[in-house]
């Protein structure tokens, strides 16, 4: 049985803390943990909340059967977000002010940041997992950049976390193709750290981040200092380059197309416009 305790409910986040432990959750099971407006500000607002000293180390992960299916198309689709003059969605400004306090924020955390992937983590999610400290993930985890198979190019972070774990082969290839990479696949070519069987996961991560907080508090924050200093040093350039990249994306006849046909269930034909 857990001996983790629910210490804050957001409206699609919950904190839990054991100790000097802490899990972020994603609560939306029943859209696999897709992200919306509200799931964005929870997000920050619970890793906010990591931030204090006595929290030592942080899992997040996500509730039901997915990590996160990524941006949660149904409300693209069903208007609501910042437009361009065109009227379609301003992407460029829906990064700034919606995903990018989350990415720095997880860099920022002087201490140990872990994802643990169950099932799907796309799109946006997989931006999130990769741009924590370690990634484990269970024996049915895929991971789907996905971005290219609705019109837009990669974002949240994903091209400098991609580049800086897998080298620019195999991160170009993940990119452009948009293919799901499976667990095995993912630990084999260095995308996650672990894998883990299916049965009895949660208790795993829950064991990993107690163990992780019970370490050296002052050497993981130096250690985590350094590797942003020399890994991700560019992010913010990177952040920005992506979000104006996607907002042109995003006002093109391929990428509404896209999401139509994403809704649809159907396959999408790109214009090149």
């Amino acid at each position: 049985m857990s001996e983790f305790e629910t210490v804050q409910e957001y409206e699609t986040v919950n904190l839990l803390r054991d100790g000097a432990a802490a899990i972020v959750e994603m609560n939306r099971p029943e859209v696999l943990n897709a992200w919306d407006g509200q799931i964005a500000t929870d997000l920050v607002s619970a890793l906010r909340a990591c931030a204090p000293a006595d929290v030592r180390a942080v899992l997040v992960t996500g509730a039901g059967r997915g990590f996160s299916a990524g941006a949660d198309l149904g409300s693209v689709s069903q208007g609501g977000l910042p437009t361009r003059p065109s009227g379609r969605p301003d992407l460029e400004l829906l990064l700034h002010s919606r995903y990018h306090p989350i990415m720095r924020l997880v860099r920022a955390l002087e201490k140990p940041v872990l994802a643990g992937v169950d099932g799907t983590a796309a799109g946006i999610g997989m931006s999130f997992a990769l741009a924590c400290d370690l990634v484990t993930v269970s024996e049915r985890a895929k991971l789907n950049h996905a971005f290219t198979k609705i019109g837009l190019g990669p974002d949240g972070g994903a091209s400098i976390f991609l580049v800086a774990r897998l080298g620019w082969t195999r991160a170009a290839e993940i990119m452009l193709e948009g293919r799901v990479v499976e667990a095995e696949e993912a630990l084999r070519i260095g995308l996650v750290n672990r894998v883990r069987p299916t049965e009895g996961f949660r208790a795993a991560l829950e064991a990993q981040v107690r163990e992780l907080a019970a370490g050296p508090t002052m050497a993981h924050a130096a250690t985590k200092r350094v590797l942003n200093a020399q890994v991700v040093r560019g992010l913010e350039d990177v952040l920005a380059i992506e979000a104006r990249e996607q907002g042109l994306l995003g006002d093109s006849e391929d990428f509404s197309g896209a999401v139509s046909a994403f809704m649809k269930k159907e396959q999408p034909t790109y214009l090149g416009r």
